[in-house]
């Protein structure tokens, strides 16, 4: 089949990761940019692809297959919706927005259009992922009961340069927080409430520096999250796992998934369960599912060529984009007022 064309909205770190898979995708191509700085300009020319400086002028000219919008958080909605006007399958990068009121107006366009949006969450996509939700959903495990997830690395200094960094919204729950909660959403699905504790003893920004967050499921699961980054530590998803080359990979798990006859740990996978009788005096033993290294940034690319040709339904819809948010923005929220939030 012939490669479709699949337009970036923002040139920026993140618009450059998914340029940089586009241009070596066996099913997809770079069909044009757009980005209002000089920086994008260059890359447009260099790569010979379409240009402009206002996503309003590319849609107005050009008609791709698809288009990823990796613009400020602010400006997913907008963009989001301009390309459904035009029945234009959008792939929209995490946050869907800065507000639910926002994420709502996606969620509500997704099904006036009636044209697919997919919410940028990566690891969704990532098969170490994949396969312990296959582990979860056979009943290897049993009922689930907990799940504890440590989320722990330092920031350097320098981070905090920009402003942002050190104001409102720029800690960890709002920056991190959310990948955490996506991914035990995708895994355990919904949560019912939401309870948390913040710090900013260690710096003394604006921002908390640390956080502990306490989830409750619809199923009765309970799922924690210990959330810090200024601490020496080598217990986060972005180190264990080695999905990007930016961080140092560590052979480690940092998250773990109990149940009632099993524990499997990510991202190695180990299983732990018992091969007799169920006991803390008896033996336990270990088993490990091997996932060679794989790109999960590629993946949601070839998912999305996928949805755009209508060949699979979004792993991640608007409506799960705005649910990933809500639980999040309730943490921040529960840590706030010393409450317990009820989604």
């Amino acid at each position: 089949m012939a490669k479709i064309g699949i337009a970036v909205f923002g040139a920026g770190l993140i618009g450059k990761t998914h340029i940089t898979r586009l241009l070596n995708s066996k099913e997809s191509y770079l069909a044009g940019i757009s980005d209002p700085s000089p920086a994008g300009e260059a890359m447009a020319k260099e790569l010979n692809v379409p240009y402009t400086t206002n996503y309003e002028d590319f849609l107005a000219n050009h008609q791709p297959a698809g288009v990823i919008v990796a613009t400020p958080n602010a400006t997913h909605v907008e963009i989001g919706i301009a390309c459904l006007e035009k029945k234009i399958p959008a792939l929209v990068e995490k946050p869907i927005a800065d507000t639910l009121d926002e994420a709502q107006r996606l969620c509500d366009a997704e099904k006036e259009y009636k044209t697919p949006i997919l919410i940028g969450h990566h690891r969704r996509h990532n098969a170490i992922l994949k396969t312990a939700k296959e582990i979860i959903q056979s009943g290897k495990l049993g009922n689930m009961i907990t799940a504890n997830v440590m989320s722990t690395f330092l920031k350097p200094d320098n981070y905090f340069e920009m402003a942002w960094r050190r104001e409102k919204g720029g800690g960890p729950i709002l920056i991190n927080l959310i990948h955490e909660i996506d991914l035990l959403r995708f895994l355990f699905g919904q949560i019912k409430k939401v309870q948390a504790v913040s710090s900013n003893q260690e710096r003394g920004f604006e921002v908390e520096d640390t956080a502990s967050v306490l989830l409750t499921f619809e199923s009765g699961m309970i799922g924690t999250i210990t959330l810090s980054d200024t601490v020496t530590s080598p217990y986060s998803w972005d180190m264990s796992s080695g999905e990007s080359d930016h961080y140092p990979k560590q052979h480690i798990n940092s998250h773990f998934l109990m149940g009632t006859h099993g524990t499997v740990t990510l991202p190695q996978l180990d299983l732990w369960s018992y091969s007799g009788s169920r006991s803390w005096f008896e033996e336990i033993t270990q088993t490990r599912s091997a996932i060679h290294k794989m790109d999960p940034y590629e993946a949601q690319l070839n998912h999305f060529v996928k949805v755009i040709q209508g060949t699979e339904k979004t792993i991640c819809s608007a409506e799960e984009g705005y649910k990933t948010l809500e639980a999040t923005l309730a943490a921040k929220n529960a840590a706030n007022t010393n409450t317990i939030i009820t989604l």
